[in-house]
């Protein structure tokens, strides 16, 4: 009789876990989907956006704006590449977050720098901020590296032992 318990629960166990997997696996084509969606949105919007900036002649002034959205899409990419290897691999992998990290930070230091001859006539407090958040960008720039070259060195060393 234990033994017919043990094999009910076998069962149970197997086909909660199948479920969980199918319920997995629909979440991330579910987002997968949303992500290629809004990517691609924003892609053909930055393509008119860039398209009239020509037209205008505006292009010079927006270039940091177009710059800034682009570096978004790529966000986007990053993010959907990891959704990919999720659903296919059933494993979180850190690498793909971290690159999506140094493309978010680079992303926000190209916007300050192009800001800082705004901020610098606006009020010294604001330009000492961003100063300050420039400072905090580029050790977080670097410490993402680091942990980028930690983890391939691993993976090397991983395959080598293979």
């Amino acid at each position: 009789m234990a033994n017919s318990k043990q094999r009910h629960s076998g069962h149970l166990k197997e086909w909660i876990t199948l479920w969980f997997s199918r319920a997995e696996d629909t979440i991330y084509v579910g987002l997968g989907v949303l992500l290629v969606v809004i990517a691609f949105t924003l892609l053909v919007t930055e393509v008119l956006y860039f398209g009239r900036y020509i037209s205008t002649g505006t292009l010079a002034e927006n270039i940091v704006f177009l710059l800034d959205r682009i570096l978004l899409i790529i966000i986007f990419v990053e993010v959907l590449y990891t959704v990919q290897v999720s659903f296919r691999q059933h494993i979180l992998r850190p690498e793909p977050f971290l690159v999506v990290g140094l493309i978010a930070v680079t992303r926000r230091v190209l916007v300050l720098t192009a800001e800082m001859s705004k901020l610098a006539k606006e009020t010294q407090a604001a330009f000492y901020n961003a100063m300050i958040e420039l400072g905090l960008l580029t050790i977080l720039v670097v410490a993402l590296v680091l942990c980028l070259r930690m983890l391939r060195q691993q993976d090397r060393s991983n395959e080598n032992k293979s």
